[in-house]
């Protein structure tokens, strides 16, 4: 089996090719997806206090419960 690669792009669901390259009908290919535009995936960070020196208002108190 023979190969020779080509760059192309995807448009409307159909690869297109450049108008310079011109295959028979019926022509079997194989496609290799190279996703260049990588997106990092979504990072939810933990909350951070703007003024570290305002922690002291976020003190626990534990108190018993009256009953």
């Amino acid at each position: 089996m023979n190969e020779i690669s080509f760059e192309g792009i995807v448009e409307q669901g159909q690869i297109k090719l450049p108008p310079s390259i011109q295959l028979p009908e019926r022509t079997k290919v194989q496609v290799v997806v190279s996703i260049l535009n990588h997106q990092p995936s979504l990072r939810i960070f933990s909350p951070r206090l703007a003024h570290p020196a305002q922690a002291q208002d976020f003190v626990m108190e534990i108190t018993e419960a009256v009953e």
